[in-house]
């Protein structure tokens, strides 16, 4: 892994990494993406993990006290299902016709949430029959294809969090997915000491950008943030249409 190529793909990856890790929405989702421009999506991936799970730590140091434990706890419950599930099929399943699922439950919801009139709902409180069904299917989704966030929102966007709860919230939810995923991935043959090595330049700019994400979400007005995660929800279920139609 080596070229000019590369090293600016895989820090711009990194950077969008850290700055999703510190709270900014939906970014993480272009880090394997623009990574797999210069390699296989599965050596990205591979690659691209070690450096999501060390910014998951700094940003659950940002977020410590701001986040949803009753999400959090269905979360926890119904992800690794769907990495199970993911696992036992990964022979089995299309990585193309998940994406343009995705693609197509992501873009109906964000654009539902966009043709509705302005609405002031009080905040609600999640439910396990929901939260479980899309808690897997973040699970799922998030080994076969990194595409965890549509879900998730689909899910926790209703609930109407508080901006910094928001945040938080997911940020501790993929954390503890991605350390899940560490294992099935080892099993794959994905995580190498090549793969590590070059990994461990990765973190220093994505520790970096995990505070400069922390500093954006905080001074982001509460109305602006949500706006700006059904627009970057909208983008990206479009770009995995996009990428999954390509790829039939």
């Amino acid at each position: 892994m080596e070229g000019t190529g590369f090293w600016i793909a895989a820090s711009l990856a990194a950077i969008f990494i850290g700055m999703g890790k510190g709270g900014v929405p939906v970014i993480t989702a272009l880090a394997v993406p623009l990574l797999a421009l210069v390699i296989s999506p599965v050596a990205a991936a591979g690659l691209l993990l070690p450096v999501f799970i060390v910014a998951d730590v700094f940003g659950l140091i940002a977020y410590r006290k701001s986040f949803d434990w009753a999400v959090l706890k269905i979360m926890m419950v119904a992800m690794p299902l769907g990495v199970l599930i993911g696992y036992l099929t990964v022979d089995l399943v299309s990585e193309a016709l998940v994406t343009v699922i995705l693609g197509l439950i992501g873009t109906i919801f964000a654009l539902s949430l966009m043709l509705r009139r302005a609405v002031d709902d009080a905040p609600r409180d999640p439910r396990w029959r929901p939260g479980l069904f899309w808690g897997t299917i973040t699970g799922f989704t998030s080994f076969v294809s990194h595409s965890g966030a549509v879900p998730y929102q689909v899910f926790t966007l209703p609930l109407r969090l508080p901006k910094l709860v928001f945040a938080g919230t997911v940020t501790v939810a993929f954390a503890y997915i991605n350390a899940i995923k560490l294992i099935p991935y080892y099993l794959l043959g994905q995580l190498s000491v090549s793969n590590l090595k070059t990994a461990a330049i990765l973190m220093i700019p994505a520790v970096l950008a995990v505070f400069v994400g922390v500093k954006l979400v905080r001074i982001l007005p509460e109305r602006q943030f949500f706006r700006l995660i059904i627009w970057a929800l909208l983008l990206l279920s479009l770009k995995l249409l996009w990428d999954g139609f390509q790829k039939i």
